[in-house]
C-alpha cells in the first residue's frame, strides 16, 4: 500500500474494513476494501470469488469499479482499491422526513435492475442485495460488494444463512440452500419499497419472525408453492392460513405501475417472480427507457459525425500489486472456490465457466 495514503475510515465489516485513500501517483481519492482474512499466495487470492466476478462484470456503468488489487505477500494482506462514491442507499435516506421522489425512486431502481440484469447474464447472482450495498455517486447508482456472489452454474444446494435477514427471499429462509438467482430481485424489491417509504418491508427479528412478517404482508402461500419447498426440507410447514394486508401504502403517490412493478419483485413464489430483464421492460420503466434510447441515439450522432479517435487505455486496469514478492506468476481462473462471504465454505463442484483473465502487471 505504499502507492496510497489513509484519509479515514468509511465503514467495517466482519470480513473486511473500508478506508478512503489517496493515491500518490495520480492524486485520485479510491474506496479500499481491506480484507481481515490473511493469504498465503497469490493463487489463492486470483481465486476469489468477489475479484473474478468484479473481473467478469467491468467494465459497467452500474458495477462498482475495482481499479487495482494490492497483494502483499509477506504480510499476507489483500486489498481491493475501488472507484470512491458518495454514500450508500442506507445513508440516503437515513434521517428522511419526507421520500425521495417517485422520479427519482424510478430512475436508482432501474439502475439497480440494470446492474441484476448484467450480472444474471454474466453467470452470477450476488445474495446479499440491500442498501448498504448498492452505491450512488451524483445520481448514478452502482451495486458492489460482491463478497457473498455466487456462480449461477454452480450445484446446490447453497450456504442456507446468506442475505442479511430483512431481504431474504422465502426460498432462502424455507429450504436447504436451495435458491436461484431469483432470489436478488426479492431483495431489491424489499430495497424497492424502502427507497420508498423509509421504512423497511419486513423487518424481521429472527427467522421466524421474518416468516411471519413476510405472511402477514402477503398472506400464506399456496400449497403448490409451499410442496416445493418441502421437497428440500424436512421441517413442518404447518402455517397458521393468513389472507396478508397487503404492502402498506405508507406513501400515497406511488403510481399504479410502481405498486404493479414491486409486487411482481416480492411474488413468494421465485417461479413466478420478475427476472431482472422483464422488470427493465415493465411499464414503471417506460420513460426512462426512451430517456435512455434518446441518449443512445444522440451518442451515435455525434460519434459518426466526427472523426474516430482511438479509445485511451484503461488507467491501472487490472493490475495487481504484488508488494515483497519476486516472481511473477500466472493462475488459471476458477469461479468456484473460498468467498469471504462464506469463509470457511467450501463451493462444491460447478460447470465450468469461461471467464476472461487480464493480464497482469507486478511491481517490486
Amino acid at each position: 500500500m505504499k502507492n496510497y495514503k489513509a484519509i479515514g475510515k468509511i465503514g467495517e465489516g466482519t470480513f473486511s474494513e473500508v478506508m478512503k485513500m489517496q493515491s500518490l501517483r495520480d492524486g485520485n481519492y479510491y474506496a479500499c476494501k481491506q480484507m481481515k482474512q490473511r493469504f498465503e499466495s497469490i493463487e489463492q487470492v486470483n481465486s476469489l470469488r468477489e475479484i473474478q466476478a468484479l473481473r467478469r462484470l467491468n467494465p459497467h456503468p452500474n458495477i462498482l469499479t475495482l481499479h487495482e488489487v494490492v497483494f502483499d505477500r509477506k504480510s499476507g494482506s489483500l486489498a481491493l482499491i475501488c472507484e470512491l462514491m458518495d454514500m450508500n442507499i442506507y445513508e440516503l435516506i437515513r434521517g428522511r422526513r419526507y421520500p425521495l421522489s417517485e422520479k427519482k425512486i424510478m430512475h436508482y431502481m432501474y439502475q439497480l435492475c440494470k446492474s441484476l440484469d448484467h450480472i444474471h447474464r454474466n453467470g452470477i447472482f450476488h445474495r446479499d442485495v440491500k442498501p448498504e450495498n448498492i452505491l450512488i455517486k451524483q445520481d448514478v447508482l452502482k451495486l458492489g460488494d460482491f463478497g457473498s456472489c455466487r456462480s449461477v452454474y454452480s450445484k446446490q444446494p447453497y450456504t442456507e444463512y446468506i442475505s442479511t435477514r430483512w431481504y431474504r427471499a422465502p426460498e432462502c429462509l424455507l429450504t436447504d440452500g436451495f435458491y436461484t438467482y431469483k432470489m436478488d430481485l426479492w431483495s431489491a424489491g424489499c430495497v424497492f419499497y424502502e427507497i420508498a417509504s423509509l421504512q423497511p418491508l419486513f423487518p424481521g427479528a429472527n427467522e421466524l419472525d421474518q416468516i411471519s412478517k413476510i405472511h402477514d404482508v402477503i398472506g400464506t402461500p399456496a400449497q403448490k408453492t409451499l410442496t416445493k419447498f418441502k421437497q428440500s426440507r424436512a421441517m413442518n410447514f404447518d402455517f397458521p392460513f393468513k389472507k396478508g394486508s397487503g404492502i402498506p401504502l405508507l406513501t400515497t403517490n406511488l403510481s399504479p405501475q410502481c405498486l404493479s412493478l414491486l409486487h411482481a419483485m416480492v411474488a413468494y413464489d421465485p417461479d413466478e417472480r420478475i427476472a431482472a430483464h422483464q422488470a427493465l421492460q415493465h411499464p414503471y420503466f417506460q420513460e426512462q427507457r426512451k430517456t435512455e434510447k434518446r441518449a443512445l441515439g444522440s451518442h451515435r450522432k455525434v460519434c459518426f459525425s466526427e472523426h474516430p479517435v482511438a479509445p485511451e487505455p484503461l488507467s491501472n486496469s487490472w493490475q495487481i500489486s504484488k508488494e515483497s514478492r519476486k516472481q511473477p506468476q500466472k493462475t488459471d481462473l476458477k469461479m468456484e472456490t473460498i468467498s469471504l462471504g462464506e469463509q470457511r465454505e467450501r463451493a462444491p463442484q460447478s460447470e465450468p465457466v469461461a471467464v476472461h483473465t487480464p493480464s497482469l502487471t507486478s511491481t517490486a
